[in-house]
């Protein structure tokens, strides 16, 4: 790591991309979990391509990913099922699963 980096990756303006622990992250994340679903989100303004993850059960994670062609590799070499969410959206499990940590946090009465 050079001696500005951290420095250029802190400034407001820029876009981070993806990383090699965000790599990790979701191949250790797709192992651990049953069912799992790519669906990759565009790039924006603000962020670099994400895919985010979905388990059978519609629980996810996301991550940055190296453009629509880093997360079909990814989905490849996991064997698992890719989308592209402007076309599919998103699974209804997953907002399933949203809604009922939601209403855990509700009934302990923690700040949403």
């Amino acid at each position: 790591m050079g001696m500005f980096s951290r420095v250029r990756r802190s400034r407001p303006g820029l876009v981070r991309t993806a990383q090699g622990s965000d790599t990790d992250h979701l191949r250790q994340w797709a192992q651990a979990h049953q069912g799992v679903e790519a669906f990759v989100e565009p790039k924006t303004t603000v962020t670099e391509t994400t895919v985010v993850l979905v388990a059978v059960d519609g629980e996810w994670t996301r991550r940055r990913i190296d453009g629509p062609d880093g997360a079909r590799k990814l989905a490849k070499s996991l064997k698992i099922p890719v989308y592209d969410v402007q076309i599919v959206g998103y699974p209804q499990r997953m907002r399933d699963y949203d809604a009922r940590r939601r209403g855990k946090r509700d009934r302990r009465g923690d700040l949403m």
